[in-house]
């Protein structure tokens, strides 16, 4: 599979846990045997300012991460691309289901999946969408800059128990058409991180589950790293999820 990472993201960049020492070392080499590293280039003022006003980006240049945050925005623009023939996935930071269009908070500047989307919608690749956002904090980003578009969906499951969680996103999966899968991939739920609800073994299902929903639909699929602060289990669930998003669906 192809991941989208630049060694930019490596350097702390600012003062929070999405920027913390050892987070992208600790992916890159859970996946560096069995996956391709591709560059990415930034992504452009034009593809940012169709989901952010110049305000916003103004304000994230006065704080020293426009270059990292339009690179990360890049690198979800190249793997959406990628996703619409195989899957991919972008190991990028800053985050950004966090960022709306003139705000953000959560670690996040630039919506990297909001841009990836609008720019894959303005080039006519795709007519519908399917976002899938898994992680434990609520993507207001993505719904304050998506939600109101009528080809897009946006999810953010809840429930109380991993089983009941993979249910409730089989089957949210199963209820939408769409030409692509995009998912603001967030392991914070996971049982030794700030969720404490997921295992390692529901990565992979949640990514065969995405794989399977994908090839039903005869649509691309796609994932973008979001939350995760346990550097002890986030290349394994890395790992895990696109293992499973790049499995073939086989019923």
């Amino acid at each position: 599979m192809e991941v989208y990472f630049d060694e930019a993201f490596y350097p702390v960049y600012t003062a929070d846990p999405a920027a913390a020492a050892g987070r992208m070392e600790a992916v890159v080499a859970a996946l560096e045997d069995e996956v391709d590293f591709k560059p990415i280039p930034p992504a452009a003022e034009t593809d940012l300012l169709r989901v952010h006003t110049r305000r916003h980006l103004e304000w994230v240049r006065a704080q020293g991460v426009y270059e990292v945050a339009a690179l990360a925005a890049g690198g979800a623009i190249q793997t959406a691309t990628r996703g619409l023939t195989a899957p991919a996935f972008a190991l990028i930071r800053p985050p950004g289901h966090h960022a709306s269009a003139d705000s953000c908070w959560g670690f996040c500047y630039f919506n990297n999946m909001a841009v990836a989307l609008t720019r894959l919608k303005q080039e006519g690749a795709i007519t519908r969408a399917f976002v899938l956002d898994f992680d434990l904090h609520y993507g207001d980003g993505n719904v304050n800059i998506l939600g109101d578009r009528d080809w897009m969906t946006i999810v953010n499951p809840e429930a109380g128990t991993a089983q009941r969680y993979l249910e409730v996103t089989e089957a949210a999966l199963a209820a939408e058409t769409y030409d692509v899968i995009g998912v603001s991939a967030g392991f914070d739920h996971h049982v030794e991180d700030w969720g404490g609800l997921l295992s390692t073994d529901d990565y992979h299902a949640l990514g065969r589950m995405v794989r399977a929903a994908a090839d039903r639909q005869s649509a691309g699929c796609f994932g973008i790293l979001e939350g995760g602060y346990n550097h002890d289990v986030l290349g394994l669930n890395v790992r895990a999820f696109i293992r499973g998003m790049g499995a073939h669906h086989l019923s």
